[in-house]
């Protein structure tokens, strides 16, 4: 298993919590997705995974890189 750490912008409630979470698990490979609303950081384990991918995923979501 590998995990990637992102910290990303506009994280706020658990709306967005959940936002980041369906989405990111929706994508192959991903087996646990963890969000701290403080700080902005999202911790994401899985097998395969891309950092690209994962970062693209996030944008897409609104919550980008900072």
């Amino acid at each position: 298993m590998t995990t990637e750490e992102f910290t990303v912008q506009n994280v706020k409630c658990g709306g967005c919590v959940k936002a980041i979470v369906d989405g990111l698990t929706a994508m192959n490979g991903i087996e646990q997705v963890d969000v701290t609303i403080d700080g902005g950081l999202v911790k994401v384990e899985g097998v395969e995974l891309s950092r690209t991918s994962l970062s693209q995923k996030l944008t897409e979501l609104g919550y980008p890189e900072a």
